[in-house]
């Protein structure tokens, strides 16, 4: 029987970027997959500001900047090979959409993000291509066409059984999806709210295009989106959820509901890609126990509006592979784990209620057709337009961290240094990194031998700054001090091993 320090099930981009994080500190990882292949099916089409500054802080920036400029040509060809015009849109709420043009980018929660801010257009299958790409050159072993069929877990690991045989692990982590079978064998609680509508997205043949409109579009029978790539259709309609999930989806489904949603009499002649989904609602109360744990859709589970459920779990990878390898090598601070839940999960009830609230604001009664009127005027004013890109880009994500300066808790901006380096490029090797901004003495004794220290100049005036592996600020100062430096140390960082 093969022995791993941890085994991932579940091969997409939650799985393969933690398997990323484990090996990048060591850990022998092995990731179960299914599929023999990338899925092709239609996913999530963008990312927000943590996942591309996360991909960014690992070297990464390059070749997602190649993947959005495939992608923006892509949406050149819609519009039949024009550019877009105007400035381009901060997002929607509920198929309202709302343009950039009114955001306040000089409201200091948009912290300077360096390069990664440019890179939004970078879908789900892209992410995982280049996951997958990272993780073979870190040496993880990505084994595609098995997958976890159950385990026995106990005080001192995880024997899973695997559909071409077993494996002993120390720790276990469900990347499976939202039927995640690790989280049923296990039995974690995941409560929520039922699906009230079906919706359907595809990339499609059509005949008789030109009578749909562009973009998101309210009817009298539901939501409809046409674009933003060729054949690229959406559709949400309120009669319950569908009576199979896993019968094939066939042209003739998709047609009929465009055709009852939009009026509209086209033709569906073939069908490249095709997904049905709804709102069902869940999240785990926990994402540990004992010695296995869930990641992504295998911890919560909701509807695809906003596009957040691949940046949620990134997220959950990011901040789980250095606590779990910490752990591992037993370096960990005490409770170190534990944080895991106690700061991801509030991620994932804001993302389950932002998600519900547009659900409700899409239904198709007279009275929500009064309500979506005034939340369109209000996300059109300048604090409405600047709310909603601050949400949806995902600067306001903070953590519950102990500590006196306001960027404690927050993403560490990519700091620009005298030198022309900038943050993230100091972050590649997935360690804890404390900025000594005054060439501080004191604050150099504090952290000697506990973390690595880069001592530097930048145009600002912050004097110290302690940023985890995840990119997290667990300490700052801005006036000599290192009160606090020490607990942060403390709480935060693993001794380093030689």
């Amino acid at each position: 029987m093969d022995n791993k320090d941890v085994v991932i099930a579940g091969g997409g981009p939650v799985g393969l970027m933690l398997a990323c994080e484990l090996a990048l500190a060591g850990v022998d990882v092995l990731v179960v997959e299914r599929l023999l292949e990338i899925d092709p099916t239609i996913k999530a089409g963008s990312i927000n500001v943590p996942t591309a500054e996360a991909l960014y802080r690992r070297g990464m920036l390059p070749v997602l900047q190649e993947h959005q400029r495939l992608a923006y040509e892509q949406m050149k060809a819609f519009r039949g090979g024009k550019a877009p015009s105007g400035p381009p849109p901060a997002g929607h709420f509920a198929g309202i959409m709302v343009s950039s043009a009114g955001v306040d980018f000089a409201d200091p929660d948009f912290r300077d993000a360096g390069p990664a801010v440019s890179v939004v257009a970078v879908g789900q299958q892209a992410i995982e291509s280049v996951l997958g790409a990272r993780a073979t050159e870190l040496g993880v072993e990505i084994r595609c066409g098995a997958e976890v069929t159950g385990f026995d877990a106990d005080d001192e690991g995880v024997t899973v059984e695997l559909s071409d045989g077993s494996v002993r692990a120390g720790w276990l982590v469900g990347c499976d999806g939202g039927r995640s079978l690790v989280r049923k064998v296990a039995g974690f609680d995941f409560p929520g709210t039922e699906p009230a509508i079906t919706g359907r997205q595809a990339i499609v043949e059509l005949e008789g295009a030109e009578g749909l409109l562009r973009g998101w579009n309210y009817t009298e029978t539901g939501l409809y989106a046409h674009g933003p790539v060729p054949g690229r259709v959406l559709t949400v309609e309120f009669d319950g959820p569908p009576e199979d999930r896993d019968a094939p989806i066939t042209a003739d489904e998709i047609q009929g509901s465009l055709r009852r949603v939009t009026g509209v009499g086209v033709t569906v002649t073939g069908v490249l890609s095709a997904t049905r989904f709804t709102d069902n609602a869940r999240q785990a109360t926990s994402y540990r126990k004992g010695r296995v744990l869930l990641a992504g859709d295998a911890a919560h589970v909701h509807s695809p509006f906003g596009g957040q459920g691949l940046n949620l779990g990134i997220g959950d990878a990011v901040n789980l592979g250095w606590k779990l390898a910490a752990t591992i090598h037993g370096t960990a601070p005490a409770g170190l784990l534990d944080t895991y839940t106690t700061e991801r999960h509030p991620v994932g009830e804001w993302v389950l209620d932002w998600t519900r609230a547009q659900i409700a604001l899409m239904r198709t009664d007279f009275r929500t057709s009064a309500l979506r009127s005034v939340v369109k005027d209000l996300l059109e004013t300048a604090g409405g337009t600047t709310y909603l890109a601050k949400k949806l880009s995902g600067v306001l994500h903070r953590y519950s961290i102990e500590g006196t300066h306001e960027l404690v808790g927050s993403g560490a901006p990519d700091f620009k240094f005298a030198d022309g380096t900038r943050l993230g490029e100091h972050l590649f090797d997935g360690r804890p990194l404390l900025l000594d901004l005054t060439d501080s003495a004191q604050l150099r004794d504090v952290a000697s031998g506990r973390v690595r220290v880069l001592t530097t100049k930048y145009d600002g005036d912050l004097t110290g700054v302690l940023i985890r592996p995840d990119g997290y600020v667990a300490w700052a100062a801005a006036d000599g001090t290192v009160t606090g430096l020490d607990e942060a140390l403390s709480t935060w960082v693993v001794q380093s091993r030689s």
